[in-house]
């Protein structure tokens, strides 16, 4: 069925993260088993928009949600356009269809005091945990980093000379990012201390206690757990870091494609949905300073 060649494509053609093309394969194999469990068939080339849509039917049924939905047909369509263009197949069984409507759900940033009421907590210099806590407070909130991003830092994309970082992002581009001179100070505070460590694996920058590399769950429980005593907003996630991390640039001032390229977006309609929290910002001024207002 071509999924290991669709997989290197994704990899090697397209450039997607190790993290994305397992994602697609995982949502290949779903509708592969409905496929093979309802319609005994044996190669996902047969499957047609009728059949499709009965895995569509079971997933919102199983209560699955549209937004995850939508992203399973996405790596099917992604797969059909990939067998049209080895000639597999002369037509996709997706062709004519339309996603399922998604609410978009309003994400709150934290404000910058709660950064610092969290920030307030990790003082302790001499403690790994802490330290390396600190550290990744500081680097979501100061680059806008995603967490897969911070999970896969290198001890060695780390430039102390020119007092920035490199990050490898989505599609495995390469951008750097400045580092504010109290990150810097953290980064040094954070490195003496992980050489108290017994190290298993070196070449990473962020460690367990055990020495091994980090892992995406404990960066959100390290996250959640911090900011839940700072915060009562619903979500406490990394990503909300992040999204504090644009809308506190915009806010300030900052240029909507400077802020893009700080987040590695490919485009400004990915950056754009940071600014709400921004036009927020400027109706207030405007209310609080347009003369018209005053009278």
């Amino acid at each position: 069925m071509f999924i290991s060649e669709f997989t290197e494509y994704l990899l090697f053609e397209k450039q997607y993260s190790k993290h994305t093309v397992i994602a697609y394969e995982a949502d290949l194999k779903s509708f592969l088993e409905f496929y093979q469990e309802e319609y005994a068939a044996l190669t996902m080339q047969e499957a047609n928009y009728s059949q499709i849509r009965s895995w569509i039917v079971k997933l919102v049924e199983a209560g699955v949600s549209n937004r995850t939905i939508n992203r399973k047909i996405s790596s099917l369509k992604t797969y059909y356009k990939f067998l049209l263009k080895i000639e597999e197949i002369d037509k996709s069984p997706l062709v004519k269809h339309q996603a399922l409507k998604v609410s978009r759900k309003l994400q709150i940033p934290f404000s910058q005091q709660e950064v610092e009421d969290v920030l307030l907590t990790l003082t302790d210099d001499h403690n790994f945990e802490s330290i390396r806590d600190r550290l990744i407070v500081e680097l979501f909130y100061a680059t806008g980093i995603r967490r897969i991003e911070l999970v896969d830092l290198k001890l060695s994309d780390i430039d102390m000379s020119k007092g920035q970082i490199k990050v490898l992002g989505k599609r495995n581009k390469e951008r750097y990012l400045p580092l504010l001179s109290s990150v810097q100070e953290t980064v040094r505070k954070y490195l003496a201390v992980r050489k108290t460590l017994v190290v298993q694996e070196a070449s990473f920058l962020f460690l367990t206690k055990k020495g091994v590399k980090i892992y995406e769950t404990l960066v959100y429980r390290i996250i959640n757990s911090y900011f839940s005593k700072a915060s009562s907003k619903v979500k406490k996630s990394p990503h909300i870091l992040r999204h504090s991390f644009a809308t506190h640039l915009l806010n300030e001032g900052a240029n909507l494609n400077a802020v893009k390229e700080l987040l590695g977006h490919s485009s400004l309609a990915a950056t754009q949905v940071y600014t709400h929290h921004s036009v927020a910002q400027l109706a207030k001024v405007y209310e609080q300073s347009h003369p018209r207002n005053k009278k």
